[in-house]
């Protein structure tokens, strides 16, 4: 396996392991999850600021919603069903049909659209053992998943708003440059021609307004509608498929999706389905793999590494990391009687950006020396250097 692997990097910073035992399933260790919870904390900060309420729906669903949904006919094969009694129920491989039923829960009005619903949903996926790849193609995983349940006339600016929003995530998170494609309808699908048309002109509209130009993907639609397709380019130059916007005028009729209109009639609202990610699991493999396991400061399994020189700073460098630990950084503590050199190398691979050098004149001065992953280094009041860091971490 590439030393630059997902998998072979997860491994040497003890990120995660997968085994046999959970086929397609990741087993998450403190220092991967840690960087699982600040991409989660990233994109939720983001979301909650982009108007959107965060739900959670169930995992496990009666095999009837999904029918009428039209992914039992479509995923069938792919979803793992459990017989209760009589009632045959199935894991949830997407949030969609969840969705639908928060916003069919009480009547709505034009006046409440657009609504805007996101959600970590914990997804299930019977893929072929054959087919599974570490985090990037698993049986189980997390989508970033959220819907917009808009008024016709609303449809373009959402989609508009939600293309300028993964643009700037993807520029925050290291990706500069990403393709866009349209995929339209495929062979098998679900809605007439005249639905299909409608969804996709008003998709290549919304995207070229939002400044792309999507490359055509016949064919290649989701069943209930055609999507944009977010294409990241990794450091290595290899593409990645990760964000989707799609729009669907077939699903909210399937579900009896409504709101009263202001002529006091009971209409169907569109329904914009997105994720940025895709799966949370795949897109940090994604970034492991693109700043080869050197994660920027936001999303590093341990942002900082308090190290002594010698034995004599043992107490101070302990009061260093406290001030660090009391400003919400990911912080370790290393006072083993080691050489610094051994201790600024070990940091490096473990992916550690930033090393807080403590020797007998930091300690003197109530300092501390940051020395970056460049090999950059500046000496700071260890207040000043924790309020920078935490700034940094915010950023």
């Amino acid at each position: 396996m590439d030393a630059f692997d997902h998998r072979s990097i997860g491994r040497r910073q003890d990120l995660f392991h997968l085994q046999e035992e959970a086929p397609g399933a990741a087993f998450w260790h403190p220092r991967g999850f840690a960087v699982y919870q600040a991409l989660e904390a990233f994109i939720r900060r983001r979301m909650r600021r982009a108007g959107y309420g965060e739900i959670r729906t169930p995992q496990l669903l009666d095999s009837e919603l999904w029918r009428r949904s039209g992914h039992l006919e479509k995923f069938g094969d792919a979803m793992f069903q459990v017989a209760d009694g009589n009632r045959l129920l199935a894991l949830k491989p997407m949030s969609c049909p969840g969705h639908v039923q928060v916003f069919n829960h009480l009547k709505r009005s034009y006046r409440d659209l657009p609504m805007r619903y996101a959600e970590f949903g914990a997804c299930h996926r019977n893929e072929p053992s054959g087919a599974l790849l570490g985090l990037k193609r698993a049986r189980a995983f997390v989508q970033d998943d959220a819907h917009v349940f808009c008024l016709p006339a609303q449809a373009r600016d959402e989609i508009v708003r939600v293309c300028l929003l993964l643009k700037e995530i993807y520029a925050a998170l290291g990706f500069a440059e990403f393709a866009v494609a349209l995929a339209l309808r495929p062979a098998v699908r679900a809605g007439d021609d005249a639905v299909w048309d409608r969804a996709e002109a008003q998709l290549l509209a919304a995207a070229r307004e939002a400044g792309f130009d999507p490359r055509l993907k016949p064919g290649e639609g989701a069943f209930y509608g055609p999507k944009l397709e977010f294409i990241l380019k990794d450091s290595a130059g290899r593409a990645w498929q990760c964000g989707t916007v799609q729009l669907d005028f077939v699903l909210p009729e399937r579900l009896d999706a409504r709101y009263v209109d202001a002529d006091g009639q009971e209409k169907r609202p569109v329904m914009i389905h997105h994720a940025v990610f895709g799966s949370m699991e795949r897109f940090i493999a994604v970034l492991l793999e693109h700043h080869a396991g050197n994660l920027p400061f936001l999303l590093a399994p341990d942002q900082v590494v308090v190290a002594s020189v010698a034995e004599d700073q043992a107490g101070y460098a302990q009061s260093a990391w406290q001030t660090f630990f009391d400003r919400d950084l990911r912080v370790v503590l290393d006072d083993r009687r080691e050489t610094l050199s051994r201790k600024i190398a070990e940091a490096r691979a473990s992916g550690t950006p930033v090393v807080a050098i403590v020797g007998a004149s930091e300690a003197a001065e109530a300092a501390v020396t940051l020395r970056r992953r460049s090999g950059a280094q500046e000496r700071l009041p260890l207040a000043d250097a924790a309020r920078k860091l935490a700034a940094e971490a915010r950023a």
